[in-house]
């Protein structure tokens, strides 16, 4: 009777794979092709044979076992002796399709294991686009809840070329856990009105930062130089010690002391294109980096670090991934800071705000766009290895990270807001249009490339009610679509975000 139990709760497991399993490689498969831009229906063709194979296996099994006559006789006596509680067809359907599902399912994983979890989290729902309600909202956690699965995955082989060249000593712990220590996001100002000057060579007064109730100042701050990093005497540069040391002597305000701090790494530093692009890395340590003005991301945070402990500040080094104009939608590696004031940690990205890069040009172009910006905002660009340092709650998977538009800083900080796409891959037959609500004089821009190189055009903006960016994608393929915005019509037009289109064939 227990074995009959036991026996029959296997056939019951076994058959409950034999479903889910086929299952789970037509929505790996298919979510693969939908990521790629590829043949969806050619991803479920596949994942049909592998119910399809199990079949022509039995079959030709039969075929081969009933050849010759002598054979055929020896299967029959084999049938007679065989125990009545031998395996059925059914049994051996089951097994088969089992075996056959994890093969295609081990080899999709293997041939791409870490754009298997980026598919998964991004386009794991694509035969649900278009539609909407709770039932569909439902549907779409509950697929990726089960992506995130193999989160794992990704993360074992995901590789930051930047961590080995941090200094231990830089890094420090994650913020503590307890509730009472999470700093609170900084407040967000309202954007102010542009000049009415319109000439990009006139030069305003430079604006003082506004200060929230509690003496913070709001993000974001206003794009000049602290007066210490402008006008610092020569012979303080003799060390980044020098420097930090005077900094902390003739600033007493503590934000605007790792203002200054900050400002003198992005002024001073320029990005090592070549190191970047050649992947062979000098010495990023902050010593090497002060002295030569020249550093990717690992030198300007350690330099950054290095003059903040010099000046009494607690200033660390994070890393992980950051979604850049040159990077996919998962990003690539990257690290940047955090610095401690008052109790509360707040996150600073100086090589961001150093300039920018065009083509494998170095474009110096210093912001303060990164410097304590809101873990909210900060998070849609920068996904740290370690969780807490994304310094808000609840924190996001990178599942989520990979999937909400790649909206720079910059976006946030011109009062933009998105109102569609509110994914970062969309699939159109046609046109693609952006739709954002846009604070009265501030100018957008949109450009779009397709990967081939081939099919690149200007995009149209519009404004009613809410201002609509209208891409006319000549053909199928895929296209990157970037936003550009400015404070002032004819002057220059910063990237402020980004989009991956997929446009069907007609």
């Amino acid at each position: 009777m227990v074995f009959s139990l036991i026996r029959v709760t296997f056939k019951i497991v076994c058959a409950g794979l034999a479903v889910a399993i086929p299952l789970l490689a037509v929505w790996l498969a298919s979510s693969l092709a939908a990521y790629r831009n590829g043949p969806v229906w050619l991803a479920i063709l596949c994942g049909l044979l592998v119910l399809l194979i199990p079949l022509l296996w039995d079959g030709l099994s039969r075929w081969r076992t009933s050849r010759g006559r002598a054979l055929r006789a020896r299967v029959l006596r084999s049938e007679a002796l065989r125990p009545k509680d031998g395996l059925t067809f059914a049994d051996r359907f089951i097994v088969r399709t089992v075996v056959v599902s994890l093969l295609f399912l081990g080899v999709l994983i293997v041939r791409s294991p870490q754009t298997a979890f980026a598919a998964l989290s991004t386009r794991g729902d694509w035969f649900l686009d278009g539609r909407e309600g709770p039932a569909v909202d439902r549907a779409r956690a509950v697929l990726f809840t089960a992506a995130d699965r193999l989160q794992w995955l990704y993360n074992a082989l995901n590789d930051n070329p930047y961590e080995d060249l941090i200094d231990p000593k830089n890094e420090a712990a994650p913020p503590p856990v307890p509730e009472d220590s999470q700093p609170a996001p900084l407040q967000e100002r309202t954007p102010e009105p542009p000049p009415t000057n319109t000439d990009p060579t006139a030069k305003d007064p430079p604006p003082t930062p506004q200060l929230a109730p509690d003496g913070r100042p709001l993000w974001p701050l206003p794009t000049t130089l602290h007066p210490l990093v402008v006008d610092m005497p020569a012979t303080v540069e003799t060390s980044l010690e020098d420097v930090a040391r005077y900094i902390a002597a003739n600033e007493p305000d503590r934000w605007q002391r790792i203002k200054a701090l900050h400002d003198y790494v992005a002024d001073r530093v320029a990005y090592d294109t070549v190191a970047y692009f050649s992947r062979d890395m000098p010495p990023q340590d902050a010593n090497t980096v002060f002295r030569t003005h020249k550093g990717v991301c690992a030198g300007y945070a350690q330099l950054l670090a290095a003059m903040g402990v010099a000046a009494g500040e607690e200033v660390v080094v994070v890393v992980g991934d950051a979604r850049t104009e040159s990077s996919d939608l998962t990003g690539e590696g990257h690290a940047w800071n955090a610095a401690q004031i008052d109790g509360a940690w707040y996150l600073i990205d100086p090589t961001w705000d150093s300039g920018h890069l065009e083509g494998q040009e170095f474009v110096k172009a210093y912001t303060t766009s990164n410097l304590f910006t809101p873990p909210t905002v900060f998070s849609i660009t920068h996904f740290p290895e370690e969780t807490r340092w994304q310094l808000h709650d609840p924190p996001i998977a990178r599942g989520d990270f990979f999937r909400q538009p790649v909206m720079r800083p910059e976006f946030f900080a011109s009062g933009l807001e998105l109102l569609s796409p509110r994914r970062s891959q969309v699939d159109v037959d046609g046109a693609f249009d952006v739709q954002l609500r846009r604070p009265e004089g501030r100018y957008i821009l949109g450009r779009y490339k397709s990967d081939a190189g081939s099919d690149e055009g200007r995009c149209t903006v519009t404004h009613a009610a809410t201002t609509t960016v209208h891409c006319p994608l000549p053909g199928p393929g895929t296209y990157h679509v970037d936003l550009f915005g400015s404070p002032v019509e004819f002057g220059t037009y910063n990237l402020i975000g980004q989009f991956e289109v997929h446009r069907a064939g007609v």
